[in-house]
């Protein structure tokens, strides 16, 4: 389809004269992705799809316990501090932000009265403004009314730099004002295509005025809500030990009609993957399994167990190798990985092109991933409009080896290549999870192969995607010469995605390693490509742009893409969730309930 008739029919889909529903199967039939329809028919101002989800009870509770197992158990329940899922489906169980995705791409409006459009004067013609009207009468659960307030103060406690936030990135660069009570305006600088960041799904959740309020800015860590939750969800907190449980009740007032229905939740954490998976598909103790990145085989096995079954849902999730850009070891003014510093090795593109070489992606999809993963040379994978067609991957030894003999890596008599007194000794390190760390010896053995020592380093998963400033082993630190892990989409657009390697959003000491830049990769080219990407309102101009951000980064072989993964999770055979590939699994937690 060209880029004409994507236009015509926008605009027929905008008079009136195509139904949304069949420019979404023409676009699916031309090879695009209904999510990727969905975000054309956004951009373009055009009203979203109500989902309605399929509901059946009729009364509010009475459904018992529903109990869930992340793997990776929560740290704190502080949305606007989590960097890691794990975090954010905590907090989500509590608090709710005003729209959230569902799996086709279409917002659906949780806090928010509408979802704002053209037609309903939520969005301005010249695309620098988005109204939200809030939806009244909700609470929160000590009983306070939901206001404008809250949205106002979420921003403003989200924005200021001595916060510390995760979700800064979100919120520094717009205006928010209060229009009356339940009605706020987003402000941009510049006309902005994709509109729909702050205050929706996993970075929108807003907080609570009245109780955050002393906590703004450098007090921030300390408030006591930041452990104990007080939000507007379906579920009201009892209960929280950092890592291992999360506990809920039902919250009898909450704003949506015979929702939810459990009486209590608990969000169990620890273990690992496979254990989780055996819990719900094998023997049924539990309801719901979070990232069941276990190899395909078990499952399998686990599901002819008949109690639970795998869901597979499409993503842009990705699992890949980042290579450290600094020094992790040597301090500069105090601070290891200084970005001040380069790394001995990774600082070359030779060695950054030979350790490209030595993945085997195409081994780690047949004999590791099977159904659960598909061998990627791409940072972005989906939706498939923003799928690159230029980059490709290759697993060569022998050409690794040449360039790094070309570049002056000579090896010594212990067969570790060597230069200027540097041994090509590197530390390698992810979460503790049995893929992972098999992945890890496909990864070391090709290295052997090529004169290069990898020390592999485990880290339990509660540390490692832990936003605790004080603990050297997160991700977010990246005191290690390589790591490895799965990032989430968490939103059927790149912009967000695309933010982790601006240079502003590198990870560091002053901002309490919360930046999105986590590898420290800096590239002028893509910080210029990424702001035209920002303001480009055609949506085949603006896809073309995002392409390019994922070759830049993907063509310097700062990050090695290894799998493009869908979300695979754990239920039991009569719980009906409602997952969406584009968002949190907990993103509308109201509408599970269990079949009788």
């Amino acid at each position: 389809m060209q880029e004409s008739q994507i236009r015509d029919s926008i605009e027929e889909v905008r008079s009136g004269r195509l139904p949304r529903r069949d420019f979404i199967q023409k676009l699916v039939a031309a090879g695009l992705t209904a999510p990727m329809a969905s975000m054309l028919l956004m951009h373009a101002g055009v009203a979203q799809a109500q989902a309605n989800p399929v509901y059946k009870p009729t009364k509010r509770g009475g459904g018992g316990a529903l109990k869930l197992l992340w793997w990776q158990g929560a740290t704190l329940l502080q949305p606007h501090f989590a960097n890691g899922t794990k975090d954010q489906e905590g907090s989500r169980i509590f608090y709710e932000s005003l729209a959230v995705w569902d799996n086709d791409g279409n917002l659906v409006p949780i806090l928010a009265a509408e979802v704002p459009s053209r037609e309903n004067g939520g969005l301005s013609a010249d695309g620098k403004s988005v109204t939200w009207k809030l939806k009244r009468g909700v609470t929160w659960h000590d009983g306070q009314p939901f206001t404008a307030d809250d949205c106002v103060f979420t921003w403003e406690f989200a924005k200021d730099p001595a916060t510390a936030a995760v979700t800064s990135g979100v919120y520094k660069d717009v205006m928010v004002a209060k229009v009356d009570s339940h009605t706020i305006r987003v402000t941009f600088a510049k006309p902005t295509p994709f509109w729909a960041t702050a205050f929706v799904a996993a970075e929108g959740m807003v907080i609570p005025k009245h109780l955050f309020g002393p906590y703004i800015g450098g007090k921030s860590r300390e408030a006591p809500n930041n452990l104990k939750p007080v939000g507007t969800g379906p579920y009201k907190f009892v209960d929280f030990k950092p890592g291992d449980m999360v506990r809920g009740e039902i919250n009898t007032s909450y704003h949506m009609p015979n929702r939810p229905y459990f009486d209590t939740i608990e969000m169990k954490g620890g273990g690992d993957a496979t254990s989780a998976a055996r819990a719900v598909l094998q023997t049924g103790e539990y309801d719901y399994a979070w990232n069941l990145q276990v190899e395909d085989e078990v499952l399998k096995r686990m599901e002819d167990g008949g109690k639970g079954r795998a869901h597979i849902i499409p993503s842009g999730d990705i699992e890949f190798i980042m290579l450290n850009q600094t020094d992790p070891w040597t301090e500069v003014d105090g601070e290891r990985a200084s970005i001040k510093s380069k790394h001995f090795a990774f600082s070359e593109p030779a060695v950054r092109q030979a350790m490209s070489l030595l993945a085997d992606r195409a081994a780690i999809q047949q004999f590791i991933y099977g159904r659960t993963g598909v061998a990627t040379s791409n940072f972005l994978n989906n939706p498939a409009k923003f799928r690159s067609p230029n980059t490709k991957f290759e697993f060569n030894v022998d050409k690794a080896n040449a360039l790094l003999e070309g570049a002056g890596w000579k090896k010594g008599a212990d067969g570790i290549r060597e230069k200027g007194g540097k041994k090509m000794k590197f530390v390698y390190q992810t979460s503790v999870n049995a893929i992972r760390q098999k992945e890890q010896a496909v990864i070391k053995q090709a290295a052997q192969k090529a004169g290069i020592e990898l020390e592999l380093k485990s880290v339990t998963a509660s540390v490692f995607f832990s936003s605790d400033v004080a603990n050297p082993d997160t991700y977010g630190k990246f005191w290690a010469d390589l790591q490895m892990y799965t990032t989430t989409m968490t939103q059927p657009d790149p912009e967000r995605f695309m933010d982790q390697y601006r240079t502003h959003e590198i990870s560091s000491k002053a901002n309490k390693w919360q930046g999105r830049n986590i590898s420290r990769w800096r590239s002028e080219e893509y910080d210029k490509v990424y702001a035209q990407a920002e303001g480009e309102l055609d949506p085949v101009k603006r896809a073309a742009l995002f392409i390019r951000l994922n070759d830049l980064v993907v063509a310097d072989n700062a990050i090695i893409p290894l799998i493009s993964r869908p979300r695979v999770r754990g239920a039991g055979v009569k719980l009906v969730t409602s997952l969406s590939g584009w968002d949190l699994d907990l993103s509308v937690l109201h509408n599970w309930y269990r079949e009788a």
